[in-house]
């Protein structure tokens, strides 16, 4: 992939290719059976966009997306988070990822997926500190020249087998899901293996044979003519199989996003 000769990551990527402008970001998700959160720092051109979100098993959800800092920090392996309330810290044990590139148009886009990252760090919110400490990060980064309209489901999540080995998956449906060297991923102890192709049920509730629960969900609903989006992620538990392997426990996101930008 990299004897493609395209500008990737780390390298310098043009804020602009013909008329479609970089966007960029990186995601942290870590998926407990106490807790859930997610903090992200995104740039669509060069607008920057940061938000974070805790969700607990009650279905409380505590969540900010701001175009300033913002209290939010993600510099390499390290995220912090602090605000009213809440504060987040957490190192991460990070992994080689696996890497997709597929053509947008006349352009092309780029993401590298890593998941049951080990992650140490803990939660502090209204008074309590939860600690974090395990298999339970899931990382997204991606850069590229995307559509002018793009639409994808996305599923992320982390637990363990039926016989007690860490597993997480990525699962999408919409960018990087050619039928091969898509970002299709199941991570059994901490190795890769593609998956094939999966369906999503329209209301999120199931993907492929894992059944989903929701307990909170982040939504945004823009309409600002140039740039539009209808986004749902539900934090909560699985069950059933992936890639032919039956979970004992799962944890994470399922996500719809529909954006003009």
């Amino acid at each position: 992939m990299r004897r493609l000769g395209l500008a990737l990551p780390p390298q310098h990527m043009p804020l602009r290719v013909g008329t479609r402008p970089l966007k960029r970001w990186r995601y942290v998700g870590v998926y407990t059976p106490d807790v859930m959160l997610c903090v992200g720092d995104a740039r669509v051109g060069p607008v920057p966009l940061r938000w974070w979100a805790v969700a607990l098993p009650d279905g409380s959800l505590f969540e900010r997306t701001t175009n300033a800092r913002g209290g939010i920090r993600i510099e390499g392996s390290c995220v912090s988070v602090n605000a009213e309330h809440v504060n987040i810290e957490l190192e991460l044990e990070e992994q080689p990822g696996v890497e997709t590139v597929s053509a947008a148009g006349a352009s092309y886009t780029w993401t590298r997926k890593q998941a049951a990252v080990p992650v140490r760090g803990s939660v502090t919110l209204g008074g309590r500190e939860r600690p974090i400490d395990g298999a339970v990060a899931v990382i997204d980064d991606s850069a590229g020249y995307h559509l002018r309209h793009t639409q994808w489901r996305w599923s992320a999540g982390v637990g363990t087998t039926d016989h007690g080995d860490p597993v997480g998956w990525n699962l999408v449906e919409g960018v990087h899901d050619g039928p091969r060297n898509s970002e299709r991923t199941l991570w059994i102890d901490g190795r890769p293996r593609e998956l094939e192709s999966v369906a999503f049920a329209g209301d999120l509730s199931a993907v492929g044979g894992l059944r989903f629960t929701e307990w909170s969900a982040r939504e945004d609903h823009t309409n600002l003519l140039l740039l539009r989006s209808e986004y749902r992620q539900p934090f909560g538990t699985f069950e059933g199989e992936v890639g032919g392997v039956r979970l004992a426990t799962g944890y994470g996101v399922m996500e719809r996003h529909d954006a003009r930008w």
